[in-house]
């Protein structure tokens, strides 16, 4: 038998993250995850962006969330020796001139800390890029390698024997009031279930409000384009070196296709056009599967009726800049030493719940 404080289902940037923390403060953790190479953490471009969406509001506890992600980062790029957090400006391009108007109205108020550093009203002249109607400086965002910081963090895992390449089956788990037991090999103290849109199929969590949301990214090689930043407009542009950018991305509801489709490869072509009127080469597409919630707001915390499991996900397309504060958020409370956050707890759909857990 193996014994082990916490056994951790998912290794995408919410349980990897999570583990981490673990180990850091001298848990023994075991990790299982089957390595799908197409998971929406593996797909992501990692894109850290203090003021996103139509309504250019400042991200859900961005002044908090930002700058802790980024001293995450900043870690275990010293732990592995790799970059994985590239900080460097996004440039808002307004669409038109009613965008321009509107968000300089606002901005008298200062409704975005210091994230803003400052607004074009005429186009900027970036090399290759389309911005007649100028846009908004955004600072403290960036990009992060998921794909890379996961293969970093899962190689050790490897190495010193705590991450299992393997699919977890929830059929073989039980549970009691001093932990937890899987397929009579492994004892728990606590089990976190962090699997992400797979969670929709959880016989203990499926109750959830989780809407699978599909993704599609391309990586196109644009000469000429301007890679001293992220570009947005309908669609983000993040350079990775090389005369290539990684272009995203798409939101589809279920039904939805299995794998890359043409439909998302013209929309985010479409899209790119807009931002720029360079030839480009479309070298790759991704796609993954998202964890959104219906309030967008991430799940966290224990199980209502099952005191030995909790829940750690629903993280949508903000991944990366959730992952780091929230995991030290849910060990702090295994150790008990902190509340989940109202906003984020689970215990706001506890009416979903069914009577019984099959």
């Amino acid at each position: 038998m193996t014994d082990c404080d916490f056994l951790v289902v998912g290794h995408g940037i919410a349980g990897a993250t999570l583990a981490y923390v673990l180990r850091q403060r001298g848990h023994q953790v075991l990790v299982y995850d089957p390595g799908q190479a197409n998971s929406a953490s593996n797909v992501a471009a990692g894109l850290m962006n203090p003021v996103a969406g139509k309504r250019f509001a400042l991200t859900w506890r961005g002044a908090e969330l930002l700058p802790f992600a980024a001293e995450f980062y900043r870690e275990l790029e010293q732990r592995f020796g790799q970059e994985f957090f590239v900080e460097t400006p996004i440039f808002k391009l307004f669409s038109s001139v009613e965008e321009q108007n509107a968000v300089l109205a606002r901005s008298a108020d200062n409704p975005w800390e210091h994230f803003v550093a400052g607004f074009e009203t005429a186009d900027p002249a970036l090399p290759g890029v389309h911005g007649p109607f100028g846009g908004a400086w955004l600072q403290h965002g960036g990009h992060v390698a998921v794909r890379e910081l996961l293969a970093a963090l899962a190689g050790e895992g490897t190495r010193d024997g705590w991450l299992r390449a393997e699919t977890f089956d929830w059929s073989r788990l039980s549970t009691d009031a001093d932990g937890a037991t899987y397929a009579g090999q492994v004892r728990a103290r606590h089990v976190v279930c962090c699997e992400g849109a797979a969670a929709v199929r959880n016989p203990y969590f499926s109750w959830l409000p989780l809407t699978p949301n599909q993704g599609e990214v391309l990586d196109v090689e644009c000469a000429g384009l301007s890679t001293a930043q992220v570009l947005n407009r309908g669609a983000y542009v993040v350079p990775v070196g090389a005369a290539r950018f990684r272009v995203g991305a798409t939101y589809r509801w279920p039904p939805f296709a299995d794998g890359v489709t043409a439909v998302g490869r013209e929309e985010l072509a479409a899209r790119l056009s807009v931002i720029t009127d360079l030839p480009f080469a479309v070298v790759g597409q991704r796609a993954g599967v998202r964890p959104a919630v219906r309030d967008r707001r991430p799940l966290l915390g224990p199980h209502p009726t099952v005191p030995s499991l909790s829940f750690c996900g629903g993280y949508g397309s903000k991944g990366v800049m959730l992952a780091p504060r929230l995991a030290v958020l849910l060990a702090d409370w295994l150790e008990g030493r902190a509340e989940i956050w109202p906003d984020t707890s689970l215990q706001r759909y506890n009416a979903l719940q069914p009577i019984s857990v099959s």
